[in-house]
């Protein structure tokens, strides 16, 4: 914890209220962002119960600094990072607390990941309503930015499946939140940024699930006309659906895709359910083709990493999935939603790392405004190296991405050279989503003004979270890198 005994192996550094206090320089460690381009320095504590997270806060008020929160690290930007300050690290509070097959409710702790989860429930006939591409999240940072996956327009977001919750403010007290108690803190604080307070426990309502395996169609579009056309008819057929687009591509042909459509086997489907819901049968195999080490493949994937390059790869990649256009297999759930994890997509982008943009457009601007934002892109260029469209529904969220529309992900590799360029281009392709009235994720934003984020969100929204703000944090303690860069300084 915080101490006030100094020493040598202590940093001191004046407080506002004329105190000292005395950082750890062993607690003193580099922090980034999940894509790597955002970096820093923070004095990182791991608290393994509730009594020493109430502790962190006690020491942060009494000398006057503030407290970022950190879960598994997978935004993109400085959603989880706090520079020069406290971050609290919740992974070792790690324990499902309670969990229900009869009726699928699981309670755990805020630390607990998304693997976590599946691992635990999938035997008993049970998958989490909400799968990002990664299964490192925890659920509380799941909560904390209000994640959504490849079914969003189906089932909403991830708050939309949390029951209740118990919140810890930065005073120690814990507060419970759910639709019917302290309803206006539960909008707010999922989808908070971790603004609000500390999640130490959540509760999550999954899906009920017949068979360890998942129908996949796979297809191929030849332009981004045709793939919204096709997913947009294919939305109540349908469980699951998400397109990878060539961002190279021009003309006749921009926007081409490789898309994937997924549904839940129904009840008899599967001959051998007992066999498939086994949690070793879902795990993805560390080696391709049996001896080639998944881990080892950015090594042949970097030489590529390059304009040229990735032009050739996605050239190839499509070429390759039109022949299996139409093709339907099943696989595990597993495979399907989190087959990235097992190729450390980070790695080929080389130290720079990488930023990701994501804008959400209304679906009947969506097209006009993503042809924009890719020909743009090519115009720059600055093509993206992954770009990736998904349907959505609009959630009650105070501070809401979504909406009844699209999204566009789009993976921008960083180098000394090209950074400047790359964040003038994400201010260009803001000034396109929001004359098309889009939003923003926090999740994977980078890059975002105070004046974007004023003009999507709304002056009233802005309003509303920071009263409730100062309500559960009055000493504002709670800040991130996040928060001064779009709302304000410490």
């Amino acid at each position: 914890m915080i101490q006030e005994n100094i020493d040598p192996a202590y940093k001191t550094i004046d407080a506002p209220n004329g105190r000292t206090l005395p950082l750890p320089i062993d607690h003193l460690e580099p922090v980034s962002g999940w894509g790597g381009a955002a970096t820093g320095m923070s004095y990182v504590y791991r608290p393994g119960t509730i009594e020493q997270l109430r502790e962190i806060f006690s020491q942060a008020k009494r000398y006057g600094r503030t407290v970022g929160l950190r879960g598994g690290g997978n935004s993109y930007g400085d959603a989880a990072m706090n520079d020069e300050d406290l971050l609290v690290d919740i992974c070792r509070l790690d324990r499902i607390l309670a969990w229900l097959p009869d009726e699928g409710l699981i309670t755990v702790e805020p630390g607990v990941t998304l693997q976590h989860v599946w691992e635990h429930t999938i035997e008993d006939g049970w998958w989490v309503p909400v799968a990002t591409g990664t299964q490192k999240i925890t659920i509380a940072g799941g909560a904390a930015m209000n994640v959504h996956g490849k079914n969003a327009w189906k089932v909403g977001t991830f708050g939309q499946h949390i029951t209740e919750f118990d919140l810890m403010l930065p005073s120690g007290e814990i507060i419970t939140c759910s639709p019917e108690a302290n309803s206006d803190v539960f909008y707010a604080a999922i989808g908070g940024f971790g603004m609000l307070g500390v999640f130490t426990s959540l509760t999550l309502r999954l899906k009920r699930i017949y068979s360890g395996l998942i129908e996949v169609e796979a297809l191929v579009k030849p332009n981004l006309h045709q793939t919204m056309a096709w997913m947009e008819d294919h939305l109540d057929d349908s469980d699951y659906l998400v397109s990878w687009l060539d961002a190279f591509s021009k003309g006749k042909a921009l926007g081409r895709s490789e898309l994937h459509r997924a549904n839940y086997l129904p009840p008899g489907a599967d001959p051998y359910p007992a066999q498939t819901l086994r949690v070793e049968n879902q795990l993805i195999p560390p080696e391709i083709m049996g001896f080639f080490p998944r881990l080892s493949l950015w090594r042949f994937q970097k030489p590529f990493w390059n304009n040229w390059g990735m032009r050739l790869v996605n050239t190839a990649k499509y070429l390759a999935a039109k022949k299996n256009d139409g093709r339907k297999y099943r696989e595990p759930h597993a495979h399907f939603h989190f087959l990235l994890d097992s190729l450390d997509w980070r790695k080929p982008f080389g130290k720079g790392g990488l930023i990701q943009y994501q804008p959400f457009l209304p679906h009947d601007k969506a097209e006009t405004a993503f042809r924009q934002i890719l020909e743009l892109c090519q115009n720059r260029g600055l093509p993206n190296y992954l770009t990736v469209l998904k349907r959505h529904k609009p959630d009650p969220f105070l501070m809401s991405y979504s909406l009844d529309g699209w999204s566009l992900a789009m993976d921008f590799k960083i180098t000394e050279k090209n950074r400047e360029r790359v964040v003038q281009l994400t201010r260009e392709i803001d000034e396109i989503v929001l004359a098309f009235n889009g939003r923003f994720y926090f999740a994977k934003d980078a890059t975002l003004r105070p004046e974007v984020a004023q003009a999507y969100l709304g002056e009233e929204a802005i309003a509303q979270f920071r009263a409730l703000k100062q309500r559960c944090d009055p000493d504002n303690l709670l800040q991130t890198n996040l928060w001064r860069r779009v709302f304000g300084s410490r």
